[in-house]
């Protein structure tokens, strides 16, 4: 068995290693809470080589989930953000909360997305939270691919997986990959459009080895391959026809046509693995570049323009006048506020002077920073693509855009759902009224979901949030 794993692009041309807007992938993991999807992530991220050591959602030693009260309970609060590269692709990875409390960071990261890695729990199938983040997405059209994890768990069932997806979410999944065994016999998967089998050995984060399928394993992928090939050739008219006339359809019409009904909604390509035991995130990787959209395959923003009278589309160019979306703003203990854009079109440097077309206000660029997870690294720009955060910028807030001067825009703002759960909150003394206040403010200035007010009636502090968890 050879140890390469060559790429290329789905079209058959080499990748060259220059990572530009074609290459850029802008994607989030979405899933139920407890699916996997932080520790899909902490293996993306290391495979990639974004990260060198794994952390563990148990021992709440993941990069991604920084905050202390994330690690004292194991779940996702904030959507944090960072980007790593494979085969010249460059990914900018968010991964989202699967509680229903924190719906809130899933609706913002949505927004500004490109694509989306559904991740489902091989054992339990769709479950409830899968259906609402999967009709987010549907809400703002984001293409995306389902990786079916815990393939290694007593009870994995990948069939009845892409079964439920089909019934329960009305999509059209098209099973791209085989598991080679299941439960504790789970070691890799069979590629059905390469024709090869990718296999892990032991437990351990390492390249896989590729080879021949498995006499065993011959039947069931003849069949999986030929349904694969069927539901691709239905989606395009050329293949179609090729298909019913009985004539070879080759790995690359396979892969163009396959990307293509990914962008368009048409298909849902689904792979398999198990991210703790590190199987099939090296597979998953490659997915996300062959069929998941970079910035130029999905439809351009529309905003309004000569104050909301017209609209105009912002073409995703360097060439294009610069315009970003805020999507999260933090306050930082140490550098102070943060605010999350991802970069539409043109481009900014450090220090220039844009203007917040929400408010009407002139800002000046301070900091531009590219965000992994809490750990922050200095940019001179920000360009059409990315997704960085600015420090110290006063009056953006989330669902702000900031523009060229000269070119104002406003882009559509993102809609939050109302806060459903409400709780009086005092301090223990009235010393403390002040400080509780300023705290309270702050964080109704991060989450768009929480709401702060005083009940003059009955003189207490009112704290309005989207459940429990939330406002705990």
């Amino acid at each position: 068995m050879n140890q390469t794993l060559s790429r290329s692009r789905p079209d058959g041309s080499p990748i060259s290693p220059d990572a530009s807007l074609e290459l850029t992938r802008n994607i989030g993991f979405i899933a139920h809470i407890d699916a996997g999807k932080t520790t899909v992530t902490e293996r993306v991220l290391f495979v990639a080589g974004r990260i060198y050591k794994i952390g563990g959602v148990d021992e709440g030693t993941t990069s991604m989930d920084w905050m202390a009260q994330e690690r004292e309970r194991g779940i996702t609060i904030t959507s944090a953000a960072t980007m790593c590269n494979w085969h010249g692709y460059t990914i900018n990875v968010i991964d989202t909360p699967g509680h229903v409390d924190f719906t809130a960071e899933v609706e913002r990261s949505l927004r500004i997305l490109d694509g989306g890695v559904v991740v489902f729990d091989a054992v339990a199938g769709v479950q409830p939270q899968s259906e609402t983040v999967w009709r987010q997405a549907d809400r703002y059209h984001v293409p995306r691919i389902c990786f079916v994890n815990k393939m290694d768990r007593v009870g994995a069932d990948f069939q009845r997986t892409i079964d439920s997806i089909t019934h329960r979410l009305g999509a059209q999944p098209v099973a791209i990959q085989i598991p080679i065994g299941i439960e504790d016999s789970f070691r890799g998967v069979v590629d059905l459009i390469e024709e090869k089998a990718i296999i892990y050995e032991g437990d351990s984060p390492q390249v896989p080895t590729e080879g021949p399928v498995p006499e065993e394993l011959l039947e069931d992928f003849r069949d999986y391959r030929e349904l694969m090939v069927e539901k691709i050739a239905e989606t395009d008219d050329d293949l179609i026809i090729k298909y019913l006339e009985g004539q070879e359809i080759t790995k690359e019409e396979i892969k163009a046509a396959l990307r293509k009904a990914t962008v368009d909604y048409r298909l849902v390509p689904v792979v398999c693995g198990s991210a703790l035991k590190n199987k099939g995130v090296h597979p998953l990787l490659d997915a996300v570049g062959d069929y998941l959209p970079s910035p130029l395959d999905v439809l351009p923003p529309v905003g309004k323009v000569d104050k909301g009278t017209r609209e105009e589309v912002r073409e995703p160019s360097l060439d294009a006048p610069f315009c970003a979306l805020a999507f999260k703003t933090v306050t930082d203990p140490f550098i102070g506020r943060l605010v999350y854009f991802r970069v539409y079109s043109g481009l900014a440097k450090t220090s220039q002077s844009v203007i917040n077309s929400a408010t009407g206000r002139r800002e000046r660029l301070g900091r531009i920073v590219r965000m992994h997870a809490q750990h922050r690294e200095d940019l001179e720009e920000m360009k059409v693509g990315e997704i960085v955060a600015v420090v110290g910028m006063k009056t953006a807030s989330t669902g702000d855009t900031i523009c060229d001067e000269k070119k104002p825009i406003v882009l559509e703002t993102i809609t939050f759902p109302a806060p459903v759960m409400s709780v009086a909150i005092e301090p223990k003394t009235r010393v403390d009224q002040e400080r509780l206040m300023d705290a309270l403010s702050k964080m109704a200035g991060e989450d768009p979901t929480l709401s702060i007010r005083f009940d003059e009636e009955v003189g207490q502090t009112i704290m309005s949030g989207m459940g429990e968890l939330h406002l705990e």
